[in-house]
C-alpha cells in the first residue's frame, strides 16, 4: 500500500493546514452568514453541525477528495459485500448483518448470513419472552427476577450502555445487573442482595476463554450450587453467548441455552447480536428491534448518500483533519444527557481499540499522528471538572457535544438549563474572549486599573476550539441504534483513510499473555520467574506483604 501521505490530496491538506492554524473560526463566520447550512447535516433522528471546526470549504472538498483516493467507497462495498477485509484475521465485517433486514443473499464460507442473523434473533425473542413472562423458572420453582450478564469489553460496554440509556424504557420485569471486573468486590456486591433461586446468568464472551470471564463464571456456578445443593442447577440458571459451544457446555451450560456468536463479529461491534441478550431481557425484545432499526436506517444512510452528505464520512474526515493534520492529541465526548452516562466510555473502547494502531495493513511503520485519545463526561460534571481545561490549555481538544432536545424525564426549567450549557460551551470554546474585550468588561463593573493589570491576562479565552454538535430529536432506541452505528462507521472510515486495520486488537493480547504467566508465579511464590528488575521486584513485595 503506498503511503497515505503521497497522495495529492493529503498534500494539499498539509498545505491547508498551515494556512487555517492561523485561522479563526470567529473570523470564518463573520466572513459568511451561511456557515452553518453549508457545514450541518440533518437525519431523521438527528442533527449534526460540523460548522464551528477550523475548515473552510476548500479544505472540505480536499477532505472529500481523500476519501475518494483512499477507496472509502470501495472499501465499504468489501465490508458489506462479506468480504475479509479484516486481514490480519482473516475474517469478514459483517456487524452490519446482524441489524439488516435485506441480507437473505448473503453468504460467508457457505453459510447463509441472513439466515443465521434470523434464527438467532427468533432465539432471543423467544427466549426473552420465556423469561419476562415469568415462565422460566428456577431450580426451586421460582420465577427469574434477576439477571447477572457476565462479560468483559465489548461483551459488557455495549450492554450496559444501552440498558442504562434505556432504562425509562424497562417495564421492570426483571432487573439486570453487570459483572466486569475480575476484582472480586464487583461480583461479590452484585450477588449479596440476590437470591439464588430467581437469577438467571448470561455468560457472554466469544472464545470462552477469557479469564476474567471465566473466574466470574465459576465463582457465579459456586455461589448457585452452594445454595441448591445440586449441580445440575446450573442448566437452568446459567446461559451462554459465544462461539465455543463446547467450553460452554463443558462448564454445566445446555447446549440448548447457547446462544451463537460468529468470527465475522468484532466484541466491540456485537451489541446487534446475542451479546445484547441483556437488552432484550430488560427492554423488551420489541425496543431491542427497534435499536437494531435505527442503526440500520444509519447504515442505508451511509451506503446510499454522497461523501458531501454522508454524516460518518464527515466525522471521519475531521477527526483526520484536527488530529493527522492540525495536531490535537485527543478528542472529548460530553454528552449533555444523563442517559448517556456511559457513552464516553463505550466509545472509548470502540474507536481507540480500533485505530490505536501505528502500522499500516503491510504491516509498515506510520510516519503520521493517527487516532486521538478518547475520553469524557457527562457535560454538566464536566463543566466543573475539566473544562477549564478545554478553554485555556494550551492543548487543544476537540469535542463532540451530544444532546437531545426532549427529555425523556421532563422536569419543569432542568432541561432548558442543561442545554442553556450545551449551546454556551459550544459557542465559548469557538469565540472564547481576548484581553480587550476582558478589560473592557472589568472596567463596565467599576474595577481599578491595578486589579484589571492583574487579573486580565488570567481571563483571556484564544477561542478557535473545534466541536461538532450532535442534537437528536429524544432519546429512544431507535434514534439511540442510529447514534451508535453512526460512529461505527465513523470509525470504519477513518481506519480505511488512516490505512489501519480496525477489526483486530493484538494490543489487547500482549498484557493478557504476560498476565496469565504471572499469575502463576503470584500463586507460587517459588515458581521461577524470569522479568526485568522492577517486575521482579513489585511481584516479590507483593509475596513478602501479602496477608495469609
Amino acid at each position: 500500500m503506498a503511503s497515505r501521505n503521497t497522495l495529492a490530496s493529503w498534500q494539499k491538506l498539509n498545505e491547508l493546514a498551515q494556512r487555517m492554524k492561523h485561522t479563526h473560526m470567529n473570523d470564518l463566520f463573520s466572513h459568511d452568514n451561511n456557515r452553518f447550512d453549508k457545514f450541518s447535516l440533518e437525519l431523521p433522528s438527528l442533527l449534526l453541525d460540523y460548522s464551528k471546526n477550523i475548515i473552510d470549504q476548500e479544505t472540505l472538498d480536499t477532505l472529500i477528495l481523500l476519501a475518494k483516493e483512499t477507496g472509502v467507497s470501495t472499501w465499504r462495498e468489501k465490508m458489506f459485500s462479506g468480504e475479509r477485509i479484516n486481514k490480519t484475521e482473516n475474517r469478514a465485517v459483517l456487524h452490519t448483518a446482524l441489524r439488516s433486514s435485506n441480507n437473505d443473499n448473503l453468504i460467508v464460507d457457505g453459510e447463509n448470513v441472513g439466515e443465521c442473523v434470523k434464527a438467532q434473533l427468533a432465539k432471543i425473542k423467544a427466549f426473552s419472552d420465556t423469561v419476562r413472562s415469568g415462565k422460566w423458572l428456577g431450580y426451586s420453582g421460582k420465577r427469574i427476577t434477576d439477571v447477572v450478564n457476565i462479560g468483559v469489553g465489548g461483551s459488557n460496554l455495549g450492554p450496559q450502555m444501552v440498558t442504562e440509556a434505556l432504562k425509562h424504557y424497562s417495564d421492570n420485569s426483571v432487573n439486570v445487573h453487570y459483572v466486569s471486573n475480575v476484582d472480586g468486590a464487583q461480583i461479590v456486591e452484585i450477588l449479596r442482595p440476590l437470591d439464588p433461586q430467581k437469577v438467571l446468568f448470561i455468560v457472554s464472551s466469544k472464545t470462552f476463554t477469557t479469564t476474567e470471564t471465566m473466574i466470574n463464571a465459576k465463582t457465579a456456578m459456586n455461589w448457585l450450587t452452594a445454595a441448591s445443593f445440586d449441580q445440575n442447577a446450573i442448566g437452568k440458571h446459567f446461559v451462554a453467548v459465544t462461539a465455543n459451544k463446547e467450553n460452554a457446555m463443558s462448564l454445566g451450560i445446555k447446549q440448548s441455552n447457547i446462544f451463537d456468536m460468529w468470527d465475522w463479529v468484532g466484541g466491540r461491534f456485537s451489541l446487534w447480536s446475542a451479546i445484547g441478550l441483556p437488552i432484550a431481557l430488560d427492554l423488551g425484545y420489541q425496543q431491542f428491534e427497534l435499536l437494531l432499526q435505527g442503526a440500520e436506517e444509519l447504515d442505508k444512510h451511509f451506503v446510499e448518500s454522497p461523501f458531501e452528505q454522508n454524516m460518518p464520512v464527515i466525522l471521519a474526515l475531521l477527526s483526520v483533519w484536527n488530529t493527522t493534520f492540525l495536531g490535537a492529541k485527543s478528542q472529548a465526548i460530553l454528552p449533555y444527557d444523563q442517559t448517556l452516562h456511559m457513552l464516553s466510555a463505550y466509545l472509548q473502547q470502540a474507536e481507540m481499540e480500533s485505530n490505536g494502531k501505528s502500522v499500516t495493513w503491510d504491516g509498515e511503520e506510520i510516519s503520521y499522528t493517527t487516532v486521538p485519545s478518547i475520553w469524557g463526561e457527562l457535560g454538566i460534571n464536566g463543566q466543573h471538572a475539566f473544562y477549564q481545561y478545554l478553554h485555556q490549555s494550551n492543548n487543544v481538544v476537540p469535542a463532540d457535544f451530544i444532546g437531545s432536545i426532549a427529555s425523556v424525564t421532563p422536569v419543569k426549567g432542568h432541561h432548558e438549563t442543561l442545554m442553556a450549557n450545551f449551546f454556551a460551551q459550544t459557542q465559548a470554546l469557538m469565540t472564547g474572549v481576548n484581553e480587550q474585550q476582558v478589560r473592557a468588561d472589568l472596567k463596565a463593573k467599576g474595577r481599578t486599573d491595578a486589579y484589571i493589570n492583574m487579573v486580565a491576562p488570567h481571563k483571556v479565552h484564544k477561542g478557535n476550539r473545534p466541536t461538532n454538535t450532535l442534537l437528536l430529536k429524544q432519546i429512544d432506541a431507535k434514534s439511540l441504534g442510529t447514534l451508535i452505528a453512526l460512529y461505527e462507521q465513523k470509525i470504519f472510515v477513518q481506519g480505511i483513510i488512516l490505512g489501519i486495520c480496525s477489526f483486530d486488537q493484538w494490543g489487547v493480547e500482549l498484557g493478557k499473555g504476560l498476565a496469565a504467566t504471572i499469575q502463576q508465579q503470584l500463586e507460587n511464590e517459588h515458581q521461577e520467574r524470569n522479568h526485568d528488575s522492577s517486575t521482579e521486584q513489585l511481584i516479590r513485595y507483593y509475596h513478602s506483604n501479602k496477608l495469609n
